[in-house]
């Protein structure tokens, strides 16, 4: 029995993958709040197709995680941070270093990787609330931050707890992305995942069985709670049309 008991490693781990979660969902939030609100808003005049366009664009950049292997997305991350890379040497010219094998590579990483799932839950949200409010609250005399903190931001807050669990969820469960940027450091790199992945190649199902339930628990009780929601009374326009 004692062999299913969690190593201190896959404590660590879980530690460290909680706090790449926690980091990257706040970030991703802070980050796809005013992605969203572009991507939901209105525009008209002789600029509205060229606008189109550029929507359309950012969007299929926004999804590409969504359809592309982790391994390629991580492939040329890993490429990118190289310090013979333009964005490694402008890295290493403002004294970051290098991002590669390192807890904040994994960060940034995580985050375009996550992105989707976060976004597209504000859009929705956004999409939902619709334009009078806002425009009732224009003719009011209300400043554009005024606005969005006194009447988007209460309507859209289911969009936003959808947004973060989903966002904290997936990054969670990330495996490719973070193997490829981070690789396999205990402390550093080392997510749950990853130690999940070391405990089957050393044959310690045991141990893998312990960490996956864990793991498996948890998603299944995101899944759960946002399909409770789409059902629910409330808070059905932050997260219709994702899952």
């Amino acid at each position: 029995m004692t062999d299913f008991l969690l190593t201190p490693a896959d404590i660590e781990a879980l530690w460290l993958t909680l706090k790449l979660a926690s980091v990257v969902t706040v970030l991703l939030l802070v980050i796809s709040t005013p992605l969203a609100l572009w991507l939901s808003s209105g525009h008209s005049g002789s600029h509205r197709m060229g606008t189109h366009r550029l929507k359309g664009m950012v969007q299929a950049m926004i999804a590409l995680p969504l359809v592309l292997p982790p391994t390629v997305l991580g492939f040329y991350l890993l490429i990118a941070f190289s310090p013979t890379s333009g964005p490694g040497q402008f890295l290493h010219g403002i004294g970051l270093g290098s991002l590669a094998f390192s807890f904040t590579g994994l960060v940034i990483a995580s985050m375009i990787y996550s992105l989707p799932f976060v976004v597209q839950p504000l859009v929705n949200a956004f999409n939902a609330i619709g334009v009078r409010q806002t425009e009732a609250a224009a003719t009011l005399g209300a400043g554009r931050w005024d606005t969005f903190r006194y009447i988007t931001l209460p309507l859209a807050r289911p969009g936003f707890i959808t947004a973060g669990v989903l966002g904290f969820a997936h990054t969670v469960g990330e495996f490719g992305v973070v193997l490829m940027i981070g690789g396999n450091i205990a402390g550093e790199t080392r997510v749950a995942s990853v130690q999940i992945y070391d405990h089957v190649e050393a044959l310690a199902y045991p141990q893998a069985h312990a960490l996956s339930a864990i793991l498996l628990v948890f998603s299944f009780a995101v899944l759960l709670w946002i399909y409770a929601r789409r059902t629910g009374a409330t808070g059905t326009s932050g997260a219709k049309g994702w899952l």
